[in-house]
């Protein structure tokens, strides 16, 4: 199996390097066959210009801005029959590909592969209370998949969708602006496949929306945003923040 990166990057000249230096580490580590895709989602910085450095990293503009137009143009150049998604903020930690090589290859009827955030600002014991921000969404997860078949759980910018799944569900959802749309991809994938969720699978990112935003807020946009989509097929939260350079507008 092939593995694709797929990176959006909105004003990330910041920490794109960063990222890919952990990514391309540990892909030359695995020696899998994998490649990087940045998707340069209307950058106005020097996100693209740092991005094609790399000789080994394929470079996608998508003009229109957006978390869904962005990983659907990621998606739509990538050749890999797993498609990684991750942000351009993040560093991938010490054995992810190998983690996801091996829940894919044991379970041929996985459709995604989803874990949890850790903070590279917060201290282990921070990371541990905000680590149970997961707890009641994995049980909703579980319990409405049992009892409705309306269960759904993907954190976005930690997750491994098979391609063919991906395929069989039309792509991400561009009509969304960005909150649900991970929950909508898991609701709809599960069509194609299982929905798993490992609390070991973790992806070390930035806070930085969390302390732009304040955590009690943070938290409750994501979990209105999670249910209503897995009720109403729909958002509860049309606007958002960015998170990007903030030098550039």
């Amino acid at each position: 199996m092939k593995l694709s990166f797929v990176i959006p990057a909105w004003n990330e000249e910041k920490y794109i390097a960063r990222t890919l230096d952990s990514v391309i580490r540990q892909v030359k580590k695995s020696g899998r066959d994998i490649e990087i895709i940045v998707v340069n989602n209307a950058s106005r910085d020097r996100t693209g210009e740092i991005a094609r450095q790399y000789p080994d990293v394929i470079v996608v503009d998508e003009p229109r801005k957006g978390l869904p137009q962005a990983r659907q143009a990621g998606f739509l150049a990538a050749s890999g029959d797993l498609i990684a998604n991750m942000d351009a903020d993040s560093i991938l930690p010490e054995g992810w590909i190998e983690k996801t090589y091996e829940h894919f290859s044991n379970d041929p009827k996985l459709a995604s592969l989803s874990g949890p955030y850790q903070y590279y600002e917060y201290s282990a014991p921070q990371n541990f209370i905000v680590s149970l921000y997961y707890v009641p969404a994995f049980m909703a997860h579980s319990i409405g998949r049992r009892l409705f078949g309306k269960g759904g759980i993907i954190q976005g910018g930690n997750f491994v969708l098979k391609r063919s799944a991906l395929e069989r569900v039309g792509g991400f959802n561009t009509d969304i602006k960005f909150y649900g749309e991970d929950t909508d991809i898991a609701r709809r994938i599960q069509a194609a496949g299982k929905v798993k969720f490992d609390f070991s699978f973790k992806m070390t990112t930035s806070a930085r929306r969390l302390q732009k935003d304040g955590f009690w807020k943070t938290a409750w946009r994501y979990s209105i945003n999670h249910f209503w989509i897995l009720l109403f097929k729909k958002p509860f939260t049309q606007s958002y923040t960015c998170v990007g350079n903030d030098d550039v507008k």
